[in-house]
């Protein structure tokens, strides 16, 4: 018997993987509701949010979004599409006023237009 493994022992690496596999999963799904149908519509609290978003690895919402401010300074990372969505501004609007800023190469700190 000297070179065996005991049996437990062959069956914690499967044991092992299947629990890491669904713990991923949970954490992934959990965190995408980027489609709208996470969380039932009824809103949520801000904080609630807030604290989904940064477990998920997403951005905080940035203050542009409460307080109305007139131009928004690019973040590593950031698109058009995303800043958009962050600061309640269309992309279209946010292009308009933008016209000589190409979308495809924001850079960080440059700075943009929000509002007229």
């Amino acid at each position: 018997m000297t070179g065996r493994r005991p049996r437990w022992a062959r069956l914690l690496a499967p044991v092992a993987l299947v629990a890491t596999v669904f713990a991923l999963f949970t954490i992934v799904t959990s965190g995408s509701g980027g489609d709208g149908t996470n969380g039932g519509g009824d809103g949520g609290s801000p904080a609630k949010a807030t604290a989904t978003a940064t477990a998920a690895g997403g951005k905080a919402k940035p203050a542009a979004r409460t307080t109305g401010a007139k131009t928004y300074r690019v973040k590593p990372g950031d698109t058009p599409s995303s800043i958009a969505e962050d600061t309640d501004v269309p992309l279209e609007t946010l292009l308009d006023l933008n016209p000589t800023v190409d979308p495809q190469a924001l850079s960080p700190g440059q700075k943009l237009k929000l509002r007229p």
